[in-house]
């Protein structure tokens, strides 16, 4: 019975693994575009410019108010960026599946 469920959590986890794999070998690196540099750039240069502020003098208010701008520049940046991002949850399931194979 043990064995049993064993085999079925191996397959069960190679198939997650497989599609995985699979869409990240058809993912192309993708050139940015002029447009997409310059905002890029802009983006650079804000983050910059709020890094260099002297916030001891704002509000509470205003401080939350930066947090939620570099927190939209950031994921505004990874999704011109690109790339493949794994989660804890894959890490895991990884980790486990080579614990079971070996």
């Amino acid at each position: 019975m043990k064995k049993l469920i064993y085999s079925f959590a191996l397959i069960f986890m190679l198939g997650l693994g497989m599609n995985t794999v699979s869409a990240a070998t058809t993912k192309d690196k993708v050139e940015m575009t002029v447009e997409q540099k310059a905002q890029l750039e802009k983006i650079t240069n804000r983050v910059e410019e709020i890094k260099a502020m002297d916030k001891s003098h704002m509000s509470r208010a205003e401080r939350k108010e930066l947090r939620n701008e570099l927190k939209s520049m950031k994921k505004e940046a990874r999704a011109m960026g690109g790339g493949i991002y794994l989660s804890v949850g894959a890490i895991i399931i990884i980790i486990l599946l080579l614990i079971l194979i070996l």
